[in-house]
Order: C-alpha cells, then sequence, then structure tokens
C-alpha cells in the first residue's frame, strides 16, 4: 500500500504563490508518473501538471507559465510552485502517484488533497 501525504495549502490573495509538496510511502519499488489534479466545487476534477520518472513534464494550459511541477525521485515527493495565483485557483488540490510496488505488482495512489484559496 502506497500514501500519498500532501501539505502546503492554505489562503493567499491574488497574484500571490504558494508551494504544495506531496509525499509517497509504503511498499515502493518504483514511481513512474507524479501528478497533480484540482477538483473546484461543482467541476470535475482536472489534470493540472504531470512529471515522469525521467522529468517530462505536462501542463493544463490554464496554469502554463504559472505552476511548476518537480520532483525529488530520493525522497518520493513530488511539489508544485505555484505564482500569480487567481482566484479561479481555487480548488481542493490532490496528489496521484503511479508506479511499481513490487517488481510484479503496481500501483495508482491519491492523496487525500489539500484546499487552495484564492482571495482578497
Amino acid at each position: 500500500q502506497v500514501r500519498l501525504v500532501e501539505s502546503g495549502g492554505g489562503l493567499v490573495q491574488p497574484g500571490g504563490s504558494l508551494r504544495l509538496s506531496c509525499v509517497a510511502s509504503g511498499s515502493i519499488f518504483s514511481i513512474h508518473y507524479m501528478a497533480w489534479y484540482r477538483q473546484a466545487p461543482g467541476k470535475e476534477r482536472e489534470l493540472v501538471a504531470a512529471i515522469t520518472s525521467g522529468g517530462t513534464t505536462n501542463y493544463a494550459d490554464s496554469v502554463k507559465g504559472r505552476f511548476t511541477i518537480s520532483r525529488d525521485n530520493a525522497k518520493n515527493t513530488v511539489y508544485l510552485q505555484m505564482i500569480s495565483l487567481k482566484p479561479e485557483d481555487t480548488a481542493v488540490y490532490s496528489c496521484n502517484a503511479r508506479g511499481s510496488a513490487t517488481i510484479t505488482s503496481g500501483f495508482n495512489s491519491w492523496g487525500q488533497g489539500t484546499q487552495v484559496t484564492v482571495s482578497s
């Protein structure tokens, strides 16, 4: 079982910055893919940013140029640096990790989510 724990959410004014962290622990052989998703009230969950073990990244168009995803493979940790935050970035941000728990079994785990609120 792989557990993900997010941190770093909170209340910030428009134009402000936040840095989210997500640490994976448990039975981990390797993590191929880590990503941040978000879900605002009344909306579907959407992919914000993703990063592979090799460092390839992918971003939603709405956050390109403002958000940066990075990872520390040695620490099984993924980060999301967010700048120039807008009220429409308000959502619950959840971490997702996919990989191998053993040589023959995989995992697809989610964190509990952290609230990000952008408001004056």
